[in-house]
């Protein structure tokens, strides 16, 4: 039988691309109203372009938060600490645009509903460890090892901004190998060459052995194309370069263009919000009936209007790929999983100030604490009771 080859491609950005710049801003307002007061409403947007930041959205709640302060400590810690990255705390305006949550949504969220109509979807597979698409982890990771480098100082001369961009080549639908990489990085000056248009061949194969090796050792070969700062030099980056925005990276920040994707953004939405709770629980789902060995591939989709406590419609599907069928594997989701928004911020503990580690890197697919979707706590109940059919 013939090989039937495709390839899929993901990406991912750093912490301090301008739009995750906004998202971390965003949740680091949502965590500080929620130390304060766990039962806080928080719709916070966040803009950012050359030398201003503007925050606004719709904010209830009983405690005090000063967002100048949040927000140019969240600057800080990304590295926008010179003004050689065009962008500087200490320096850049901050206009707050903060106000009250509208009473006509409080009254259905109040009496336990949904606080917006909407889909969610979720998922995983069996190409990871962590049961996500290989293509969208390594990605993540070469992001996250570009802002370990920089901030290691391993690579001295690497700011803030940056993107990643992985192509995986499939055989029957396995992946065996990386394709090519693209890795771009905001940096100083000192690594251009004469002619102050391009960075140097020294510079890109340090970038490539810093920040790819250690990443991708196992999935490259002879014939992997490295793309590392294409257009020649990056050294005009971050909100200088670009305006910035919450909510504009929601393909990075779930499934990396593997699945569909409801159209919610997350950041600086409290857990009410079933654009990012019902997410949160569709991964969860998802998750744990890969995790008991069910199906190899999971895609879960709840569906809620606003006011209304439970979901419209719940969807499980497998590509053919699940041990019994869809209909039972429904059955077994509304049996053991809570799908209320009350439910969901209860079983997956929402109340909690843990949001800006979500802003970056990706909501899924990282064991930290914080992350209660991502436990696989429901895998062997699921298992026995699949048995039992």
């Amino acid at each position: 039988m013939a090989v039937k080859k495709h390839f899929f491609s993901s990406e991912s950005v750093t912490e301090g691309h301008p739009d995750k710049l906004c998202d971390q801003i965003s949740d680091g307002v949502l965590d500080a109203c929620l130390k304060n007061d766990i039962y806080s409403r928080v719709a916070c947007e966040t803009y950012v372009t050359m030398g201003l930041l503007i925050v606004g959205g719709e904010i209830t709640t009983r405690g005090f938060i000063h967002v100048h302060d949040i927000s140019r400590k969240i600057i800080e810690e990304i590295g926008y600490n010179h003004p050689k990255y065009g962008f500087d705390f200490h320096t850049c305006a901050i206009l707050n645009a903060i106000h009250a949550q509208s009473p006509d949504i409080s009254q259905g969220v109040d009496a336990g509903g949904a606080g917006d109509q909407g889909i969610m979807f979720g998922y995983a597979c069996r190409e990871t460890k962590e049961l996500m698409p290989l293509a969208l982890m390594l990605a993540q990771k070469l992001s996250m090892q570009l802002t370990k480098v920089r901030k290691e100082n391993i690579l001295k001369y690497l700011g803030p901004d940056g993107k990643t961009q992985v192509t995986v080549e499939y055989e029957n639908d396995q992946p065996v190998r990386v394709d090519s990489v693209v890795l771009a990085s905001q940096h100083t000056e000192e690594i251009l060459d004469k002619s102050g248009k391009h960075i140097t061949e020294k510079a890109r194969q340090e970038i490539i052995r810093a920040v790819a090796g250690p990443i991708l050792k196992g999935w490259v070969d002879k014939n992997t194309k490295y793309f590392v700062n294409q257009t020649g030099k990056f050294v005009v980056g971050g909100p200088q370069s670009d305006t910035g925005m919450t909510g504009r990276k929601i393909i990075v920040d779930t499934y990396g263009g593997t699945v569909a994707h409801g159209g919610g953004a997350f950041s600086g939405k409290d857990p009410t919000k079933v654009d990012r709770s019902a997410a949160y629980m569709c991964r969860y789902i998802a998750k744990n009936i890969v995790a008991a060995g069910l199906a190899e591939k999971c895609l879960i989709q709840l569906a809620y209007v606003i006011g209304k406590a439970e979901p419209l419609s719940v969807m499980v599907k497998t590509e053919g790929t699940s041990v019994i069928s869809e209909e039972a594997l429904e059955k077994l989701v509304r049996k053991n999983f809570q799908l209320t928004p009350k439910g969901i911020i209860e079983s997956l503990n929402l109340r909690r100030p843990i949001y800006r580690k979500t802003a970056s890197y990706g909501h899924f697919g990282r064991q930290l604490p914080e992350f209660h979707w991502e436990k696989t706590d429901k895998a062997e109940q699921l298992k026995k009771q699949a048995s039992s059919l």
